[in-house]
């Protein structure tokens, strides 16, 4: 049933498949001292959606990741349902369609709770050492500004567009990710 909803979903160009968090938690701890010091990008993953950025955002500091990017594709029918871009004051149609980036250096415990979660994530747009701004495109894996970050980063970990998933493979090898 899985495979067919899977081919059915590559003739559609139906891309958007999400990794549930506990599944990401469970493969990934495996591997948490090959990401210490590492810049990690996320370039398929809206921050708004994205389980695999929440997942380091919330363990940025426990893991020692140095920095965390994530992009997405043309903006994301949820962005502002779960935190709010700095620029929501736009008209609804625009903001839908705006593809951005976020960029994460520091992660501090800034609601003093004393454990880095979700509340930081959301104050993590407003800390100055982390920025969120539009893409010049939209978002596109293999747009100049996405790949300029890809040749940037250490390692890269994503829910890729399933029905480019040879073109993104490729893209992975040809840089060495």
């Amino acid at each position: 049933m899985a495979n067919n909803n899977l081919h059915d979903a590559k003739a559609a160009k139906k891309d958007e498949f999400y990794t549930c968090i506990e599944d990401i938690s469970n493969e990934l701890r495996h591997y948490r001292d090959f990401f210490r010091g590492k810049s990690v990008l996320c370039n398929c993953d809206d921050p708004y959606e994205s389980n695999f950025f929440k997942f380091f955002a919330l363990n940025f500091n426990s893991w020692g990741l140095r920095r965390l990017v994530a992009t997405c594709y043309d903006g994301s029918p949820v962005a502002g349902s779960e935190l709010r871009l700095p620029f929501d004051d736009y008209p609804k149609p625009v903001r839908l369609r705006t593809a951005y980036k976020i960029v994460i250096t520091e992660v501090p415990d800034l609601n003093g709770d004393g454990a880095t979660d979700m509340a930081d994530v959301d104050m993590l747009i407003r800390n100055r050492a982390n920025v969120l701004t539009r893409l010049n495109g939209n978002g596109d894996f293999r747009s100049p500004e996405c790949v300029a970050m890809l040749r940037e980063a250490d390692v890269v970990v994503t829910n890729p567009p399933f029905s480019l998933f040879r073109e993104y493979l490729a893209q992975l090898i040809k840089y060495d990710k």
